[in-house]
């Protein structure tokens, strides 16, 4: 996210961001692409734009009550998922806002801007392995699969289909959902259950408070840790439920505990006195997510109308690992492009596009766009090449034109710039890594180590020094930028 707005800022003040026609994103860059297209004529006005989000992400705040009330009313979807969760707790957190415009309200706004593309992929292709189908775009006009050409009025993506014709129309999601849609591959499966879980913890931890309707929980709840046994399946009776009634919120903070306990990996459990209990039997994945997800279906059913049961929904959900579910407008429809696996579901799944490849190279690649030039300013970690090396492949794979890709084999100190360009059928790639030999000068590995994905929340110094390096890369290249765009107008005028 910050790196793209470093990115952008120091383009404008090269005056070369005028000349580019699509902004695309993938991951965090798409908050930082959510958070420009807020002002209509932010290319216009980038100084401003950008001073407005450092404002933010360094002094603004959501509290858990306005987690929560997202959170609540997220719950009521048709089609809620873990997608929802992590857009009202993380994204919320990292980007300092719950953003509820929708994308289609930009449309005529860009007359000055990049047009924006937010990329995403569609989790079961990925895993199918079908790579032409598992491309998947939301602009504010049309959102489908960049590579078949199958798309609906974004206004629509949400709503059920039939044929191709609308039957049930549901609400537009809002950018808040977008970001969470796009931006959700914080970690492996595990950590980021982890997170999830833990941040439910600390909500339930402080729902007595939400009864007041203040404000602000996120400081002078209670934190205290309860050491109780985990639930036993005799107290959730029939016999036992006005019991359990008055201890919902400790039965779901125990429950939530429980989990958290098994995915640290702990093997040992003691009571409040500091004994280790001794289990009967040792707690497998499968046997503690069924038991979860009985005891979420029992609170769920009880406490309809509490913050109980928004929870008991939520962890739910976590174990059924259902993310980023939509209708799928092309249910049972015939479409020679599309792989009829997808014809045939009723939903469709969609993730991070950083999850297959972490740069939205196939949104720009779509034919009918006609690209001469892509810039890709990658802020991936780990191998600075991978993105562009797996885009040559999946290209040659896919029969799509690219540029051959040849580097030097030093990754752990990349240059700046780096231009391929032998096939006059494609388009002319520019990739520049992030953190280099040039603006790091032989420290690559500390800044690396020092910016690290994970750590969702970045000191105002941090902030401020990550937008210069960022910057920098624009700044000391802006030349070899010019020749390559001048190279192309003038084979474009041959």
């Amino acid at each position: 996210m910050i790196g793209l707005l470093g990115s952008l800022s120091q383009l404008s003040e090269e005056k070369l961001l005028d000349c580019i026609m699509y902004l695309c994103g993938v991951s965090g860059s798409t908050w930082c692409m959510a958070s420009v297209y807020k002002e209509p004529d932010w290319s216009n006005q980038m100084e401003t734009v950008k001073q407005n989000i450092i404002k933010r992400l360094d002094q603004g705040k959501v509290t858990y009550y306005e987690q929560y009330k997202k959170l609540k009313k997220m719950c009521e979807k048709d089609n809620f998922s873990v997608t929802d969760i992590w857009a009202s707790f993380i994204v919320s957190n990292a980007v300092k806002e719950i953003d509820e415009h929708v994308l289609t309200e930009q449309r005529g706004q860009h007359n000055n801007n990049p047009y924006p593309i937010y990329t995403v992929i569609d989790k079961k292709s990925k895993y199918d392995t079908l790579c032409k189908d598992s491309w998947f775009e939301i602009t504010p006009h049309e959102c489908g699969y960049s590579l078949t050409g199958a798309f609906v009025d974004t206004k629509c993506l949400g709503s059920r289909f039939v044929k191709g014709a609308k039957t049930e129309e549901h609400p537009e999601s809002d950018m808040l959902y977008l970001q969470g849609l796009c931006g959700s591959a914080l970690a492996d499966g595990k950590e980021v259950k982890k997170t999830i879980l833990e941040w439910l913890l600390r909500l339930i931890r402080c729902v007595g408070s939400f009864s007041t309707k203040c404000s602000d929980f996120n400081e002078g709840h209670s934190t205290q840790h309860l050491h109780s046994a985990p639930i036993t399946a005799s107290q959730f009776n029939s016999e036992n439920k006005k019991e359990s009634v008055n201890n919902d919120k400790l039965v779901m903070q125990t429950l939530l505990e429980l989990n958290l306990h098994f995915i640290s990996g702990k093997d040992r459990k003691c009571d409040k006195e500091g004994n280790e209990v001794k289990l009967q039997e040792p707690i497998t994945d499968e046997i503690l997510s069924n038991y979860t997800l009985k005891v979420c279906d029992c609170l769920a059913d009880w406490f309809p109308n509490t913050e109980v049961n928004v929870i008991a929904k939520c962890m739910k959900k976590v174990y059924e690992w259902d993310w980023g579910t939509h209708y799928n407008f092309l249910y049972k429809m015939t479409v020679d492009e599309v792989h009829p696996s997808i014809l045939k579901s009723k939903t469709r799944q969609y993730e991070d596009a950083g999850l297959l490849v972490n740069s939205p190279y196939f949104s720009v690649l779509r034919k009918e766009r006609n690209v001469d030039l892509i810039i890709s300013l990658d802020f991936s970690e780990g191998d600075p090449f991978e993105t562009v090396d797996k885009a040559a492949q999946m290209c040659k794979d896919l029969q799509i034109p690219f540029p051959t890709v040849e580097h030097p084999g030093n990754i752990k100190e990349p240059e700046d710039f780096y231009v391929f360009k032998d096939n006059p059928n494609a388009p002319v790639v520019i990739h520049m890594p992030l953190f280099n030999a040039v603006n790091c000068k032989g420290e690559v590995k500390k800044w690396g180590k020092k910016y690290k994905t994970v750590y969702l929340v970045y000191r105002e110094e941090m902030i401020s020094d990550l937008l210069e390096k960022a910057g920098l890369n624009i700044k000391n290249t802006k030349e070899k930028l010019l020749k390559e765009i001048e190279e192309v107008i003038q084979r474009k005028k041959n």
